[in-house]
């Protein structure tokens, strides 16, 4: 089915000189090709200051552009979820792989947002999980709940515990990791999250919960939540999750094309496994400690 469109609006703070509307697309917005572009601004799709306007147009700051992007069919994703806990300032959900939890990368209706919002309209995801992932997720219910979770997470208060699949490991049964996380240049995204000494600070506590033939499962625990911090990081010492198609060892990126799709891998793809198992805060109106557990898939158990 059909969803309901979207708009997009940029505002433009600041402008190379000369910068034409089709520019800013094409070299902002690399998903799609400079002709899509074109037609999109020809079919009236894209306004600048709310009026149509034209691919040679060129822009100046402060002025705004928004594109109407029609209705679209989204891809299918599992859209049950499971309800952990709930109370009248927060909700505990076990989010399924493959669902992706905020709209973006042709998921407006398909997130986990957006189902939550159908009965809770003024909801809040207070920490985030990566389309692949699964596992347990709080999420605000009231002002007082988003300002207090939010503070916990910044001051790194809260307890986050993950279950991950590797397919070998060399470093003994406890490793921390501390490598730092930033963006690298990815050809269709124009950035992405990956290892890089330039980045913010991150770090992981790994433990070897069992070894077999087939691979390797590990515990990881948390304080910091940098985008994609446990694939990177596992990648970085040299183990990425097994599957997963976007992080090489070193924790760079592997920009092989999928001859299937003809598309670079992105953060969104799917196909490695990484479980959000233990999440434990204060309560944001009790101040009690609260510690939940989800059950991971089999192959994480």
């Amino acid at each position: 089915m059909l969803n309901q469109g979207w708009t997009y609006t940029d505002r433009l703070d600041s402008l190379p000189p000369g910068l034409t509307v089709l520019d800013y697309y094409a070299q902002r917005y690399r998903h799609s090709t400079r002709q899509m572009w074109r037609d999109r601004i020809l079919q009236g799709q894209i306004y600048l200051n709310d009026k149509p306007t034209r691919p040679e147009t060129r822009l100046q700051r402060g002025q705004y552009l928004t594109y109407h992007r029609p209705p679209w069919d989204e891809p299918e994703v599992p859209l049950r979820f499971d309800r952990l806990g709930e109370d009248e300032d927060i909700l505990l959900v076990g989010k399924p792989s493959g669902l992706p939890v905020l709209p973006g990368a042709g998921f407006l209706q398909h997130t986990l947002l957006f189902q939550l919002q159908q009965e809770y309209p003024d909801i809040a995801p207070i920490h985030r999980l990566g389309r692949g992932t699964s596992g347990i997720m709080v999420w605000a219910k009231s002002p007082q709940g988003r300002s207090q979770l939010n503070q916990q997470l910044r001051h790194q208060q809260m307890l986050k515990v993950y279950r991950a699949w590797v397919g070998d490991w060399s470093h003994g049964d406890r490793l921390t990791i501390n490598q730092r996380i930033g963006t690298l240049p990815h050809p269709t995204l124009g950035t992405v999250y990956g290892a890089t000494a330039e980045g913010r600070w991150a770090e992981s506590r790994v433990a070897v919960l069992s070894r077999s033939s087939e691979g390797v499962l590990l515990q990881v625990t948390i304080s910091t939540g940098r985008p994609h911090q446990i694939r990177i990081h596992l990648a970085a010492v040299g183990h990425p999750l097994l599957g997963d198609p976007l992080y090489s060892p070193g924790g760079g990126l592997n920009l092989t094309v999928n001859p299937q799709t003809q598309t670079y891998p992105v953060p969104g793809d799917c196909g490695y496994f990484l479980h959000s198992f233990r999440l434990g805060f204060h309560h944001p109106t009790s101040g009690n400690w609260q510690c939940w557990d989800c059950p991971p898939p089999d192959r994480l158990r």
